[in-house]
């Protein structure tokens, strides 16, 4: 593979995915545009994503932990949490409808929000880090979406 695959497969991987978003229409898993179970690839994915939204004129507000159970993780085959980024136009506010074909394939998770007071160092932060940032914490809903078809 040329040293330049890789950031092509990023590309076109963001790019079916980008897709998939504007046009409503589901897509196939984006795995096999990616080199095998290379992480980093598609965490590349999301730097873009996250990248070509800021560009775009989003807002990012927070992130987002999930997978943080080792039994979901055994359960769903993976060994470590996973990480994403939350956009303003991602929250819908508390008794605000969705709008109709928002979203793909929903489903809701209770979740527990942390608001931090702080910033986290942005290497390596410790649990005593996260506790001393936070400022409060309260319960929440994701609705968790899927651009890939027949995911569940």
């Amino acid at each position: 593979m040329s040293a330049h695959e890789p950031a092509d497969a990023v590309t076109k991987a963001a790019a079916v995915l980008e897709e998939a978003a504007r046009t409503g229409v589901p897509c196939a898993p984006v795995r096999s545009l990616l080199p095998e179970a290379d992480i980093e690839a598609a965490y590349a994915v999301q730097r873009l994503h996250v990248e070509r939204g800021i560009t775009a004129g989003r807002r990012l507000v927070g992130r987002k932990i999930g997978l943080t159970s080792p039994a979901v993780q055994r359960q769903l085959g993976v060994d470590q949490p996973d990480f994403g980024a939350l956009f303003a136009d991602m929250a819908v506010p508390e008794g605000q409808p969705i709008a109709p074909g928002r979203l793909l394939q929903p489903k809701v998770e209770a979740e527990v929000a942390l608001v931090l007071g702080t910033d986290l160092p942005q290497h390596d932060p410790t649990v005593a880090d996260l506790l001393r940032a936070t400022a409060f914490a309260l319960p929440a809903l994701e609705i968790v979406d899927s651009r890939i078809a027949d995911w569940d």
